[in-house]
């Protein structure tokens, strides 16, 4: 199940990832479900972009074992 979110006036891939899930874990995720705008670094408001369902896994819990701080 995915939702929308609609841009704000200069926001960036980063944060909108942060803002939606309070890490910038899953950029790539957002991006390759809105192609569209791969190109985009800096949106106008009004953009309405497709959230998928985003699991919970953090960067560091799918790192190899010998990758862990």
């Amino acid at each position: 199940m995915s939702t929308t979110y609609t841009t704000r006036n200069r926001d960036m891939w980063d944060l909108i990832a942060y803002r939606l899930t309070g890490s910038t874990d899953h950029i790539d995720t957002i991006m390759k479900a809105n192609p569209q705008y791969s190109a985009t670094f800096i949106f106008s408001a009004g953009v309405e972009l497709t959230i998928p369902e985003l699991n919970s896994v953090g960067t560091y819990e799918i790192l190899p074992p010998w990758k862990r701080g």
